[in-house]
């Protein structure tokens, strides 16, 4: 099976300009197209900006609202599958969410972050309850959480145990919060066998400072791609032969114990 050239979109869009935020989706589309890349993951809450206060309810749309089709039509103009983050509508109900669409257009995944952080987001946003969300592309098992949802240990294992081959992690990482990109990321990645793609927000947004440091974590916990803190396209490499050797070198899944951890709950 071939490597799945990845792209990790750095970058805050247009924050309040829905339209200004696919204009820049769509030159990104294109730059990691003609570089040969299967997938472009962006940022949470990508589509329409974090810091936009009350106006998360009025720019949040169902998901197959205005903005999917948008993107959708960007996605299948480039031959490219697209990971975005937005506001989703339904009902009365709000949910920071990331969508994945295919390379032909076609919506494949929807996940409802589940772990809501700080008073910004728990003011505005209802909890997912859906901790596993999957999505098939080039033979690989896809998997979504956003950002804080990577935080938690008991998230990612949950991927791990059901197959995903590569997390990928739309984010909006502030500061002082650093290590975690720099740290906690390769860590998910070694400790559950999987490549994890880590794609933060940069620069001053509102009350936020966004610090980027976007990365591509290997199966092995080393590092295979790192931005700097500025807007920026990286590009790295998820490759299904390191991905088996390492699974099959590296004890950790087989090794556990589930009946100890029962009274861990």
């Amino acid at each position: 099976m071939p490597s799945l050239r990845t792209a990790l979109l750095q970058s805050s869009g247009r924050p309040g300009s829905v339209s200004g935020s696919l204009a820049a989706l769509d030159a990104a589309a294109g730059r990691a197209a003609a570089a040969g890349a299967g997938l472009l993951v962006c940022p949470e809450m990508f589509l329409t900006g974090y810091a936009i206060g009350d106006d998360v309810g009025r720019l949040a749309e169902p998901a197959d609202g205005p903005g999917a089709r948008a993107v959708a039509a960007i996605a299948a103009r480039h031959g490219i599958a697209v990971v975005y983050g937005y506001p989703e509508r339904d009902g009365d109900r709000v949910f920071n969410a990331a969508q994945v669409v295919g390379p032909d257009g076609a919506r494949i995944a929807n996940y409802r972050k589940t772990h809501l952080f700080g008073p910004f987001e728990r003011a505005h946003f209802s909890p997912g309850d859906r901790p596993v969300v999957q999505a098939e592309l080039g033979g690989l098992r896809l998997g979504l959480l956003i950002c804080y949802d990577v935080e938690f240990p008991e998230n990612v294992r949950a991927h791990a145990l059901a197959g995903t081959d590569l997390l990928l992690v739309p984010t909006a990482q502030m500061h002082p919060f650093e290590f975690v990109a720099e740290s906690v990321v390769p860590v998910r990645a070694f400790e559950n066998q999987m490549y994890v793609a880590y794609v933060n927000r940069a620069g001053q947004e509102g009350e936020f400072e966004f610090v980027g440091l976007s990365c591509l974590a290997g199966p092995d916990g080393a590092t295979r791609a790192r931005a700097g803190r500025g807007e920026e396209l990286l590009l790295g490499e998820v490759d299904p032969a390191l991905l088996s050797a390492s699974r099959k070198a590296n004890p950790y899944l087989l090794d556990r114990r589930p009946g100890l951890y029962t009274s861990l709950n």
